[in-house]
Formats: C-alpha cells, structure tokens, sequence
C-alpha cells in the first residue's frame, strides 16, 4: 500500500520544466524510504532548499539576508584601521603578528575601509546586488567610490 504512493512535481529550473517526483515506499528491509525532490541553490553566499511548489520557491522573493562574514571582516577592518590611526599598533606586520594570521591577509582586510560609504550600508543592511561575495570585496578594486559602484554593480537596480 505504500508502494502505491507517488506524486508528480513539474517545477522550471533554467527555463526547461523538469519532472521530480516525491515518493514513500518501504524497503526491503523494512525501512521507510523518503524520497522528496529539491533544489539546493546559493543566494548571498547561502545555500538554499527549494522544494517545487513550497511557498518559498520562488527564490527571487525571498528576504534580504544580512551576509555575516561580511559584515564582521568590515568591523574588524575598522577596528584595525582606528588601532593602526591611534598608534596602539605600530604598523600592519605588528598587527599580524599580534593576531597572529598572516601580513597579506590584514592588507586585504584593511583595504576594506576604503568602500564608500553607500556600499558599506547595503552591506550591513543586507540589501547589497546579488552574488556579492567577500571574495570579491578583497580582491583588488578601485579606490574611486564610482567606479567600486561599478565594479559591484550597484545603481538604482541592486536585485
């Protein structure tokens, strides 16, 4: 009888529809088996469970979620940057060693104190383009505002 329990799910993924299917059976064993069709996707550095027709599935409309890791390498840029400025470090190798995690690394970190402003409260709002990543804030970018703009698409459609 619970072979007998089966349910055809269509759901677009890329453009083509896909058939999944959500199944409960019973094993040789005697085991119950699940089987329920997802789709695992990434949104803002996150990985997401989407299953088709859930209310949630259209992932586009989901909230705004804040990107931690982000957020928290900004504070520490900030604070490294008023300890550097006020002298109770004396340079970014005494910094290093004193945390000790590697010169190259604080460099990078650091360089995050020069995003404009606008960028970094999309950031600690949650509300910064897509696909942003700390990845690619620490790679090189300009120090000019507009063009960092560029660069992380941001402008009037952030989405």
């Amino acid at each position: 009888m619970i072979d007998s329990i089966k349910k055809s799910e269509t759901i677009a993924l890329g453009g083509s529809p896909m058939r999944y299917k959500s199944e409960l059976r019973m094993a040789e064993n005697g085991n119950l088996i699940i089987h329920v069709p997802m789709i695992i996707r990434r949104q803002r550095g996150r990985k997401i469970i989407v299953a088709p027709n859930a209310p949630d599935s259209d992932v586009q409309n989901l909230p705004d979620v804040t990107q931690n890791h982000i957020v928290q390498a900004l504070a520490r840029a900030f604070s490294w940057r008023d300890s550097l400025e006020s002298g109770k470090i004396k340079s970014i190798s005494a910094l290093a060693r004193k945390l000790n995690i590697d010169c190259s690394y604080v460099t990078r970190i650091l360089k995050l104190t020069t995003l404009a402003p606008d960028i970094i409260n999309a950031i600690i709002s949650g509300t910064e383009p897509k696909g942003l990543s700390l990845a690619k804030l620490v790679k090189s970018f300009p120090e000019d505002w507009y063009e960092q703009r560029k660069l992380f698409r941001f402008g009037a459609n952030n989405s």
